[in-house]
Parts: C-alpha cells; structure tokens; sequence
C-alpha cells in the first residue's frame, strides 16, 4: 500500500511589529531625577555660596589695590602677585610654610604609625591609651596653644622652671625666631599625631591575618612582615593620611596665632595673608593675592599626589 504525500499551503508568518523606541524621559527617570535634585539640590546651592562664591570674590580682590575697609579700591592686575614673588619676604614665607609642613606632616605620620603599632597590641589600658592619644587631636586648638605657651614661657613657664631646677636656663622660645618656629612644629606635631594613630590602628587591624601567619609560618620575623608585608598594605592608609594632613598643615593657623600673634619666624603663607590684611598694614587685596598663591599650591600638590603618588598604593 502505498501513501501518498500532499503538499500542504503553509501559513503565512507575519513579521513581528519593531520594537518601540523606549522614551528617554519615562515617568520613573524623571521621579528619580527630581528626586536627586530635592536632596542634592539644597547642598549643591551651600557649597556654591559658601566655597566657590567666595573662592572666586578672592580671586577678584586679589586684582585690586585695596585697602581694608576703605570704599574704593583700583585694578591692578597682577601686580600684587608680582610684588609678592619679588619681595624680600616671598623667600621667606615661602621656606618657613615649606618646612613647617614638611616636618609636621611627617613627623605626625612617622610617630603616629609608631603610637598605631603600639595601641595594636593585645594588653589592658589600650582602649584607654588611644582614647588618651586622640584626645588632643579634638580639643580646641586656641586651648591648646595656650597651655603649651604657659609650658614654654621662657620667665615663667613649666619648662623653665624644671630647667632652673637643674641649673640650666630656659631657651627664648618665643623671642627667637627659630625657636619660635621649632615650638609650633612640636605642638603641631603633638596634638595631630593621635589622628594618624588611629587611623594607622585601623590600617593595621584590617590588615589579612592568613597573610601575616603565612608570612610567620615562613621563617619572617617581624621586622620583615612588618617591612615587606605590612607597609605595602598599608599604602592606602598612608596615602589618605599624607593627603589629608598635608592640606591640614599648610591650613595651619589656631596655633600660630595663638603662641605666635606677630608671626615671628612662623610666618607661614596662610598666617601671612592674614597679618596682611588684619594685622598693621590693612593690604586685603595683597592679602587676596596671598591667599590664591595658597589655593594654586593646594591644588598642585593634590593633583601630582592623585596623579603620581596613587600609582604606588596597593588596593589588594
């Protein structure tokens, strides 16, 4: 028997209709983008009037001759800067906010990774000592200006007096300029150097233990970890902390005002832009000029931080 096949008419198959173009503005992203500008917004507007709109009034003052309170002021263009890097007291100021940074900056750092690694260890009285190391850090730097010039104080200070105990004269702190400038680097260096320590305390706390036990178990001694193994993990932290107490440093004023009114021999650029236009001259626009001279090193030395530094921090 033999079946026979027929041919069947196949069904048409209708083409599928084109995808419609999604709206770029669909109710949910305008939600969201209202959404955003009522929290960001209200913030966005407080910077702007409080951090850009007087960074740019600076910037324009920094082209006037004007005197501090008087109604009228000339434009000068750049003379202001060019009579700040020409004179005798560019060098200066400049040299003195160089080392005091220099020096507090890694001062706080070297000591503060130290205190860190002290505070790490597993005995009674740590949590007391590091809130005892951070305290400093939060109290009121006019506060502590003037406890430590008490301590200073070449007639009648605590320094003096335990020096005369022993027969020995106290050093005019206050009086010379060198002097002047290596007490504000202590004083600095003492208040700030809790922060560092507990931010390296948390740099070391986070650190991967199986490594270290790995590197133990290895024959490492713990000069070795902590020089091959540690630091380098640690480089975020150190990163973050050069940073930040870098800007911190050249930002420096509470204390140089407070152990230093005249700025003798402590004359950093921030403190200088300050007696400029508050001290017995009343030079505001000098003082503007000053004052950008500041922003352009602030912002150089973040930049080539982000820039070249950042390649040698190791985030794994």
């Amino acid at each position: 028997m033999t079946r026979q096949l027929t041919d069947r008419p196949r069904a048409a198959v209708e083409p599928k209709p084109a995808p419609t173009p999604r709206a770029r503005w669909s109710a949910r992203t305008r939600r969201d983008f209202f959404v955003f500008l009522a929290l960001a917004l209200p913030n966005l507007l407080l910077i702007g009037v409080f951090t850009y709109l007087p960074l740019f009034n600076n910037i324009y003052y920094s082209t006037l001759d004007w005197t501090l309170g008087s109604a009228s002021a000339t434009v000068v263009g750049f003379d202001n800067y060019v009579t700040f890097f020409t004179s005798s007291d560019a060098t200066k100021v400049l040299g003195t906010t160089a080392v005091f940074t220099l020096i507090t900056v890694g001062g706080s750092m070297v000591l503060g990774l130290l205190v860190a690694l002290a505070l790490n260890s597993k005995i009674r009285g740590t949590t007391f000592a590091r809130s005892a190391v951070f305290a400093p850090y939060v109290l009121s730097g006019v506060g502590v200006g003037l406890v430590w010039l008490f301590i200073f104080d070449p007639g009648y200070g605590v320094l003096a007096w335990l020096l005369r105990g022993i027969g020995q004269q106290s050093p005019q702190w206050i009086n010379d300029p060198q002097l002047s400038l290596v007490m504000v680097i202590i004083v600095y260096v003492w208040k700030n150097l809790g922060y560092c320590a507990v931010v390296y305390l948390a740099g070391l706390q986070s650190l991967p233990q199986d490594v270290m036990e790995a590197a133990s178990l290895d024959g490492a001694n713990g000069f070795r970890r902590f020089v091959s193994m540690a630091l380098p993990l640690l480089s975020p932290t150190t990163f973050f902390l050069l940073i930040t107490t870098m800007l911190s440093s050249l930002q420096a004023f509470d204390l140089i005002r407070i152990m230093t009114p005249l700025g003798n021999g402590t004359s950093t650029l921030i403190y200088e832009a300050y007696l400029q236009a508050f001290g017995a001259f009343n030079r505001a626009g000098y003082s503007a000029a000053i004052s950008v001279v500041l922003f352009a090193i602030l912002l150089i030395i973040t930049v080539l931080q982000l820039r070249f530094v950042e390649r040698k921090v190791h985030y794994s």
